[in-house]
């Protein structure tokens, strides 16, 4: 009996194991190019595109390329993909994703529950044969997918706009000026008022007092938007030119695959 259990775990597990080979694990870019028909520039490219429509809407377009699936149904690969990774926001649904099986000539496109209205599986279908599968018949990955997901984009602009972020404001400059200003008064009062060898604050210490001015007046406002002395560190997601991870989203079965 014993024996009996263990056999099962370990069969349990090798199963386990091997399912979660078929998907890849989640990635930290939108373009995913596994089957390697890309070059560097058109991922980078389609990345680019893909990263400023999410920040400008909070819809995540992700796309792989595979070299096949496998025995799973493309449909089903894909949609599952999408819920592994999460792709798309939690609280919207907001995700599409793509997926390219090159050896099995198939795509799938699967739409997150957010955005079936915006884009029907009819539209998803129209998508597949008008935009990409022309491009994916000559060997060009590429054209297809910029193609495709530019329509898609047209689709779905406007249905989801992306969180308000906190600004802070520079208000360095005027900050600068009234320090300054405060400074060079006080050190006018001195001169006047003390005399000779009365005063506070010298040519050197007025130099001081200027230079700690310039450094807290200038610098320690600039810091809530990266720049002056609060900005040397930490670089990458506050400029807004990264891909900042998937939110969560999940897909309902909608959509529509396809083969050239």
């Amino acid at each position: 009996m014993i024996k009996k259990i263990f056999l099962f775990t370990l069969f349990s597990i090798l199963f386990t194991v091997a399912f979660a080979q078929d998907f890849p694990e989640k990635p930290s870019t939108l373009v995913n190019d596994y089957a390697g028909v890309l070059s560097t520039a058109q991922k980078q490219a389609l990345e680019q595109k893909l990263v400023a429509f999410n920040d400008s809407s909070s819809t995540q377009i992700a796309i792989a390329t595979l070299k096949s699936v496998g025995d799973y149904d493309i449909n089903e690969y894909a949609l599952e993909l999408g819920r592994k990774w999460g792709v798309g926001q939690g609280a919207k649904n907001n995700g599409i994703m793509i997926v390219v099986a090159v050896g099995d000539r198939k795509i799938s496109i699967q739409t997150g529950y957010g955005l079936e209205g915006a884009l029907p599986d009819v539209y998803a279908k129209r998508i597949i044969e008008n935009d990409i599968k022309p491009f994916f018949k000559t060997g060009n990955y590429y054209a297809g997918l910029d193609a495709g997901t530019t329509s898609i984009i047209k689709y779905t602009k406007g249905e989801y706009k992306a969180d308000a972020k906190s600004i802070t404001k520079n208000n360095s400059g005027s900050s600068l000026i009234i320090v300054i200003i405060i400074i060079v008064v006080i050190i006018i009062l001195l001169k006047k008022g003390g005399g000779g060898g009365s005063q506070v604050i010298g040519g050197r210490g007025a130099s001081n007092a200027l230079f700690w001015a310039l450094l807290f007046g200038g610098g320690g406002n600039n810091r809530g938007n990266g720049s002056g002395f609060g900005g040397g560190f930490g670089g990458g997601s506050s400029g807004g030119g990264g891909f900042g991870g998937f939110g969560g989203g999940s897909f309902g079965g909608g959509g529509s695959s396809g083969s050239w």
